[in-house]
């Protein structure tokens, strides 16, 4: 059976929840308190964090689909499990589509989407192949290239003149109900529940006694990363170019220049999205690939090849990225509550049910019994 160690887990945390992530203007219809509604669902995501955590802890050797088909029943598990199949699938193809519009508007203008989603998808494929082992060590040399890049990218917009901190004035305008309308559902749907993937993985851990703590470090690592580049984004852009940008990252990046030497760098901030894109595609492939495998309890190089081409074919129905990035960010963030609130919630529910039923109710005493008097009672009457 495949392991994963404590390092790997924290690295494939991070790089997933980066993913293509920075790269939109997640909760944008705060305005400037959309880093507010960032920090907001970042919480709620550290409380489903903790409930998909409290579900592995009590049956540390099963996946999610182990978990749903165990106390769901096998009908409704089975059912639900295959629903994560498709839900998994379709996230992958989404980064798909991503990295291959990505490409063509940063690097390779004038290479047909087909080819370029064609490349990642055998890249991916292979990765899911090798094994979540192999692509956990290839995702180590991967995170310190990104990590490395980040802090130099964030030094150079805070060293180039483009910070103004009154983008962020004035804080909660218009009250709470904005922020709380743009963080819930959106936010929590991408990125942060999206941790629902790794019950998928944690099981696969060589060892769990820091399971959870490696977790939640990596997670409020990332998290806190991110809602920094959101307020970085404001104080650049300012609320209003932010909302009405497609890629106000790259557009923020655009405006480096530092001493007539230093600018042009978006190609820089490309290359780190391509990681985390295809870090969190083939993720998301590989947890379709394993809960299709356990499902229909065959070889896992079925799925592999069955699974990508779904996801390749399926990654160019939309006509073209405008309708990708409203489906995305407008249409299906409200539905994926489902898979990664509501199914995880009624899964915790039945465990704890099972669990109290299951507890064996509190011997009486001596004392309690009916019928039976203390010692010495007789005598004293």
């Amino acid at each position: 059976m495949e392991r994963v160690s404590y390092y790997q887990l924290a690295v494939l945390i991070v790089l997933f929840e980066l993913g293509s992530t920075p790269l939109f203007a997640l909760g944008s219809k705060a305005k400037q308190d959309s880093w507010v509604a960032m920090s907001l669902a970042a919480a709620a995501g550290l409380l489903l964090l903790l409930i998909f955590l409290q579900l592995q802890r009590r049956e540390p050797e099963l996946s999610l689909i182990g978990m749903l088909r165990k106390y769901l029943g096998t009908f409704a598990g089975t059912l639900a499990g295959w629903a994560y199949v498709l839900y998994f699938s379709y996230e992958s193809m989404r980064n798909v589509r991503d990295f291959g519009e990505l490409t063509q508007m940063a690097l390779l203008g004038s290479t047909p989407l087909f080819v370029i989603s064609s490349v990642v998808m055998l890249i991916a494929f292979y990765a899911v192949a090798m094994g979540i082992e192999t692509f956990a060590r290839v995702s180590e040399v991967i995170l310190p290239i990104v990590v490395l890049s980040y802090i130099l990218l964030v030094l150079l917009l805070l060293g180039s003149d483009l910070i103004h901190l009154d983008q962020l004035e004035p804080v909660l305008e218009n009250g709470w109900m904005p922020v709380l309308r743009a963080a819930f559902p959106d936010i929590i749907s991408f990125p942060f529940g999206q941790m629902v993937m790794f019950l998928m993985l944690w099981s696969l851990l060589a060892q769990r006694s820091r399971m959870r703590r490696v977790s939640l470090w990596a997670y409020s690592g990332v998290a806190a990363f991110l809602i920094l580049m959101n307020a970085l984004n404001l104080m650049i852009l300012g609320p209003v170019l932010v909302e009405n940008s497609t890629l106000p990252l790259l557009q923020s990046v655009q405006l480096i220049q530092i001493a007539d030497i230093l600018e042009r760098l978006d190609v820089l901030i490309s290359l780190l999205i391509f990681f985390g894109l295809f870090v969190k595609l083939s993720l998301f492939y590989w947890g379709a690939v394993q809960a299709a495998a356990q499902l229909s309890r065959t070889k896992r190089s079925v799925w592999v090849v069955v699974l990508g081409l779904a996801i390749f074919g399926t990654s160019f129905l939309e006509p073209n990225y405008t309708y990708h990035v409203w489906l995305g960010l407008e249409v299906s963030v409200k539905l994926f509550p489902l898979f990664q609130v509501l199914l995880p919630l009624l899964l915790w529910m039945v465990m704890k049910l099972r669990r109290l039923a299951a507890s064996p109710p509190q011997a009486a005493g001596p004392a309690d019994e009916p019928g039976r008097a203390e010692p010495g009672s007789a005598r004293k009457a």
